[in-house]
């Protein structure tokens, strides 16, 4: 049994708590949360720390197994470029990504990420999270722009997701430039109403290029994979308006990266009337584009935010933290209560797992973490992260 105190407690449902107690077992359930004058604190020895507690962090949307890849591409090359990089530097000895992978693992959850919703492609990763202390929903991708590959790709899916937690994954297609219409409309089929959908979004303004006018810079892409290009008609519209009628309904979908979502788009999906959230990847965005979403624009409409790291192959560490800071160092306006949140309550939601996970509530196994140097809940480049359940 253990009771920690800090500046403040910030439980994310309920109001911030001045010196407040949380009391946890060996587990790291939650048994108590507590003022610091209340009776049932006499006589215990509680661990005091200057700063803030959360609960623990959840990385909505990772790619463990690529983790192998850490500084190996260039920067804002655009996402074409990096994906025929990422698709070249697969060839590595499982040794190496073994290792790569195990020490990914053990930054995350000693930077305060508890759960992580992460992409695969193999089944690379399944041991790994077997023995991981960190909570994996696994995200089996799906993709084939040739309509005739859509069953069998479907199919690779099936029997890769076997691999992992079945309580705990589900398949997805990867994107809407790597999947057909056919493949979308075989998927929409295939898969169940509860099964999360986790698809990267707009990601790049060559992705609108591409369905709007049928141009830029996939067209290259897909010459270089052996793609014919003429599988693509233009659709005069954005892409996630082209594509977003074809997922199944009512699946809950997670859009990741988003950083050329319109207003228009907003309107769009806010009339499709979908159960949808928005993972940002602010430093994943930077690393590739160069380039951050127009964040006030999902904050100021009300949409339902969570936060990602992606893989190292784009980004330089796998911290929620460090994703937050980019964003209130970019965005002014934004207010740490709210965006704690999205890295929070909102993540564990978009996964499935509130029940236990995303809040500083008796019953739940959150984790803490502590937030060290903070001044009047201001999120600057000194706060610094300890874990402390």
């Amino acid at each position: 049994m253990k009771y920690f105190s800090a500046t403040y407690i910030l439980p994310i449902t309920s109001l911030p708590i001045k010196d407040g107690v949380v009391k946890v077992n060996d587990d790291g359930e939650i048994l108590g949360i507590y003022e610091s004058k209340d009776v049932e604190l006499s006589g215990q020895h509680i661990e005091k720390f200057e700063g803030v507690i959360v609960p623990g962090f959840i990385n909505a949307h990772c790619h463990l197994e690529l983790s192998h890849m850490k500084g190996t591409i260039p920067q804002k090359t655009g996402l074409p470029a990096f994906l025929s990089s990422v698709m070249t530097s697969r060839g590595t000895s499982l040794k190496v990504i073994d290792k790569a992978m195990a020490a990914a693992d053990e930054e995350m959850y000693n930077n305060g990420i508890v759960a992580v919703g992460d992409h695969v492609n193999s089944d690379n990763t399944s041991n790994i999270k077997e023995s991981s202390k960190i909570l994996y929903h696994t995200f089996v991708e799906v993709f084939g722009v040739e309509p005739d590959e859509a069953d069998g790709r479907l199919q690779e899916a099936k029997d890769l997701i076997h691999e992992f937690d079945p309580a705990h994954s589900s398949i997805t297609p990867h994107a809407p430039y790597s999947c057909s219409k056919i493949l979308l409309k075989k998927f929409k089929k295939a898969v169940s109403d509860v099964n999360i959908i986790s698809i990267h979004n707009q990601e790049s303004d060559e992705e609108n290029r591409l369905f709007r006018y049928k141009t830029g810079g996939f067209i290259d892409f897909f010459k270089v994979i052996g793609k014919n290009p003429d599988l693509f008609k233009a659709q005069a519209r954005n892409s996630i308006q082209s594509y977003l009628p074809y997922l199944p309904h009512p699946n809950k979908l997670i859009l990741v990266h988003n950083t050329y979502t319109s207003l228009k788009d907003l309107d769009f999906v806010d009339r499709m009337g979908r159960d949808i959230v928005w993972c940002l990847c602010p430093k994943a965005n930077l690393y590739i584009e160069g380039q951050l979403p127009k964040v006030m624009n999902f904050v100021n409409d009300n949409q339902k935010i969570v936060i990602g790291t992606d893989s190292l192959a784009s980004n330089d560490k796998l911290s929620i933290l460090d994703e937050l800071k980019v964003l209130h160092k970019h965005f002014d306006n934004l207010d740490f209560q709210q965006s704690i949140q999205w890295a929070t309550i909102n993540g564990a939601q978009a996964l499935n797992i509130d029940d236990k996970f995303g809040s500083i509530e008796v019953g739940k196994k959150p984790g803490l973490v502590l937030l060290k140097n903070m001044e009047h809940f201001r999120l600057s480049d000194k706060v610094t992260v300890q874990r402390l359940a």
